[in-house]
């Protein structure tokens, strides 16, 4: 309901905030009688009409008081906020949230989406809009943005730039009208990523190995060596003081067809190492190209993996094939010849198709829109990585 001249509040039927508003509305004519009693006399919800009972008295003759109770009938008419009115319109917004990442893989995306709407964040946009590269959230105020944008920054490893636009200036009475923009910069690093550091970098991780596999992207970046199981986790800070590069994308990703598998037991590391994992085993892996199976004139390539705890003889798995991809990165070109395997083991194949028959559940999405089929595709990797990654908690999505 409105409150002369702008302000609106909220009140329920035949609540004491809605007596309090009808009996200012009629405060004026009943200034020379005192007001005893007031309560509602109920009424069909859908009449739009409200009915109050009012006892009043007042004093007539010396000592003598007359009291008198009669029916105030008030009528409801609809109208629109201001704020509501613009928010219908699908068009106004005060401040836009543009989520961005240069990546042509979008599992980052899709762990944000999913992060949003379990805890509700973006409940107060006037409109969503996808993008090639993100998502565009529009408010009808700054401060929810606001909030937006610190909530992006605490779930994952992001940066922002913030802008604003003069939209009307009152010389009268010196007020200004602005419009304003925050552009989030999601780092361009995906899971099952191969990456490369500097060695500067490299040695400040632990003295790891510059190529490095991205296991998963939360609110920290974490990388293993397949090569020595060294771990580490970039945080948001320490990735944007010293960003690295994606040296091959998961659409890069080749199925290998698994020939021997041989664990290596007692590695000896060196000095100054970081920390090692323990969830994953090393080995020897001698693959051959899933296409090339059986064919005489192919040797098997032997490659050292952290995959060691989950392949088996026979099994098929995906990998870079970096002996014979087309990679151009000043950083690899310096790397010498012994440092650079053959092929870079990411994560085990598995049947597709039974996976998502036996799928007990499925996921929301933020917009409702057919996706294209490279989109869908990619959706599909996300729902499995979350079945085979149990790091990842299974309560950060909206099921």
């Amino acid at each position: 309901m409105q409150i002369p001249p702008t302000s609106w509040t909220h009140a329920e039927l035949e609540s004491k905030e809605l007596l309090a508003h009808c009996l200012k509305k009629i405060k004026a004519t009943i200034t020379k009688v005192r007001l005893v009693d007031a309560n509602f006399i109920w009424t069909e919800p859908h009449s739009k009409r409200t009915k109050v009972k009012l006892t009043v008295q007042r004093e007539v003759f010396t000592g003598a008081i007359l009291q008198q109770a009669f029916v105030v009938e008030f009528t409801h008419y609809n109208q629109i906020c201001d704020e509501c009115r613009r928010a219908e319109a699908k068009d106004y917004w005060r401040a836009c949230v543009q989520i961005r990442q240069k990546c042509d893989f979008k599992k980052t995306l899709f762990y944000l989406e999913q992060l949003l709407i379990k805890h509700g964040a973006h409940i107060n946009t006037t409109n969503i809009k996808p993008s090639p590269t993100g998502i565009d959230f529009f408010y009808a105020r700054l401060q929810d943005a606001r909030k937006l944008v610190d909530f992006v920054n605490d779930a994952l490893p992001c940066k922002y730039q913030y802008s604003q636009q003069l939209i009307s200036h009152d010389v009268q009475n010196n007020t200004f009208d602005y419009k304003h923009t925050f552009c989030v910069e999601l780092a361009p690093v995906t899971r099952d990523a191969l990456v490369i550091l500097p060695k500067k970098v490299a040695q400040s991780y632990g003295n790891m190995g510059q190529l490095l596999v991205c296991l998963r992207v939360t609110n920290v970046i974490s990388l293993i060596d397949p090569a020595n199981l060294q771990m580490n986790e970039a945080s948001s800070i320490v990735y944007w003081k010293h960003p690295f590069e994606i040296l091959c994308q998961p659409k890069h990703l080749i199925e290998f067809y698994v020939i021997d598998v041989e664990p290596i037991d007692n590695y000896k590391r060196g000095t100054g190492h970081g920390h090692v994992s323990t969830k994953h085993a090393l080995a020897d892996v001698w693959v051959v190209r899933s296409n090339q199976v059986g064919a005489s004139d192919v040797a098997p390539t032997c490659c050292r993996t952290h995959l060691g705890f989950l392949l088996n003889a026979g099994d098929l798995v995906f990998g870079y094939d970096l002996k014979n991809a087309n990679v151009n990165n000043p950083l690899f070109d310096e790397l010498k010849e012994e440092n650079i395997p053959d092929v870079v083991l990411i994560r085990k194949a598995y049947d597709r198709e039974a996976r998502a028959k036996n799928r007990p559940w499925k996921l929301r999405r933020l917009i409702d829109q057919e996706d294209t089929a490279s989109v869908a595709n990619a959706f599909m990797g996300f729902m499995e990585d979350i079945e085979e990654d149990p790091a990842i908690p299974s309560d950060c999505f909206a099921v």
